[in-house]
């Protein structure tokens, strides 16, 4: 991990307005936004979208943003991980749209974790709406979903972003993942 103080100033020049300072957040975080997309894209072969154009779709979302403001690390990483979650969001309704139609189908399980990677499918898509709605309920909650999910965190990282426990943010994802559980079936 880069050194906290070095990414607090260069996040206190970006939101100055310091484009620089940006893209030298984006280029000390490289390498962790990297991991991240890895991680959400494991097992996706045969695939257009890869770890390297995650990240380089989720930059143009984050620097195509004039009102992003990133007051600290956690900040930083909530909202590259809701960048992530657009542009996958956004290449699965793609993909589903060129498939057959982009019909959504019943989702009926949330897995505990993603370590066989996100599955760019009618899943993720009606995993996007239930979010959405979740948000609108519960933002907190939504936030550590999108860490766990789409950022890849785990529960320990969410926690050190978030300045909280460990256990408050198990809580959290349990609740989440309930709420997301009825809400996916009731569609």
């Amino acid at each position: 991990m880069v050194d906290t103080a070095e990414i607090t100033l260069l996040l206190d020049a970006a939101r100055g307005g310091d484009r620089g300072a940006l893209d030298s957040v984006l280029a000390t975080l490289y390498q962790e936004l990297h991991g991240m997309a890895r991680r959400q894209l494991a097992g996706q072969y045969g695939q257009t979208l890869d770890a390297t154009a995650l990240v380089h779709e989720a930059y143009l979302k984050l620097i195509g943003r004039r009102e992003a403001q990133f007051d600290d690390r956690a900040h930083f990483f909530a909202y590259a991980a809701s960048a992530m979650r657009s542009v996958v969001v956004d290449y699965a309704r793609q993909r589903m749209a060129q498939k057959r139609g982009g019909d959504l189908h019943r989702v009926t399980d949330l897995p505990e974790d993603i370590e066989g990677g996100l599955r760019l499918d009618e899943d993720m898509l009606a995993l996007d709406v239930a979010l959405t709605r979740l948000a609108a309920v519960d933002p907190r909650l939504a936030q550590v979903v999108e860490l766990r999910y789409f950022g890849g965190l785990s529960e320990l990282e969410i926690a050190e972003l978030l300045k909280r426990s460990e256990r408050s943010i198990r809580r959290d994802w349990q609740k989440a993942r309930l709420y997301l559980l009825a809400s996916l079936k009731s569609d």
